[in-house]
C-alpha cells in the first residue's frame, strides 16, 4: 500500500472513531482505494453526521440500512455496475468526485460531484464512482429492497470493470 493511501485510510479512521462510530470492517484493499462499514445501529448517527440529519425511518426499504464511508483514488474508478438487493444514497465528504449513471449498460455522462452533494441510486440503476484528481471521500448508506435477503458485497453485478473482476 502506498504511504499516500495508508495516510489517508489512517485519518478517515480516526476521524470516525473521533465522531464515535464503531467500524465492523476496514478494507483497504480494493485497487481503487477501499471503505469503511460502520455499524448498522448507527445509521440515525450517520446520517446526522453526514447527511444532514435525514430521518433513516423515511429511508428504510426492507428494514435494514448499511451505513459505509468510501475512499476512492485520483485517477481510478469503480467498476461499472448495479444491484439487485439494494438501492444507494451517496454523499460527498471531501474531493470532487465523478459519478455516470444509467437505467442501461451504456454509461451515462460524467457528472461531478463536490462535498454536500447528494447522489441516489435506485436498485438496478447502473453506476460508477471515479476518482478525479484527488482523493474523494464519500458517504454511502445501503437501502436494503429485500427484508429477507439483504444486499451484501455479493450483490455486485459488473457490467465493466478496470480490474477485472
Amino acid at each position: 500500500m502506498s504511504a499516500e493511501k495508508q495516510q489517508i485510510f489512517e485519518r478517515v479512521e480516526k476521524m470516525l472513531t473521533s465522531q464515535g462510530f464503531n467500524i465492523v470492517t476496514k478494507d483497504d484493499t480494493r485497487p481503487w482505494g477501499g471503505f469503511f462499514v460502520i455499524d448498522e445501529n448507527q445509521a440515525q448517527d450517520f446520517a446526522n453526521q453526514y447527511f444532514d440529519k435525514i430521518d433513516v425511518e423515511n429511508l428504510r426499504i426492507g428494514g435494514k440500512l448499511s451505513p459505509k464511508i468510501l475512499l476512492v483514488a485520483p485517477k481510478t474508478r469503480l467498476s461499472w455496475q448495479y444491484h439487485n438487493r439494494r438501492a444507494e444514497i451517496w454523499q460527498v465528504v471531501e474531493g470532487i468526485v465523478g459519478v455516470k449513471k444509467s437505467n442501461n449498460d451504456e454509461e451515462g455522462n460524467l457528472i461531478e460531484y463536490h462535498p454536500k452533494d447528494q447522489i441516489k441510486l435506485q436498485q438496478g440503476e447502473r453506476h460508477r464512482l471515479i476518482g478525479l484528481e484527488d482523493w474523494g471521500i464519500v458517504a454511502e448508506i445501503w437501502l436494503h429492497t429485500d427484508k429477507d435477503n439483504h444486499s451484501d458485497e455479493e450483490d455486485i453485478i459488473r457490467v465493466q470493470d478496470d480490474f477485472g473482476r
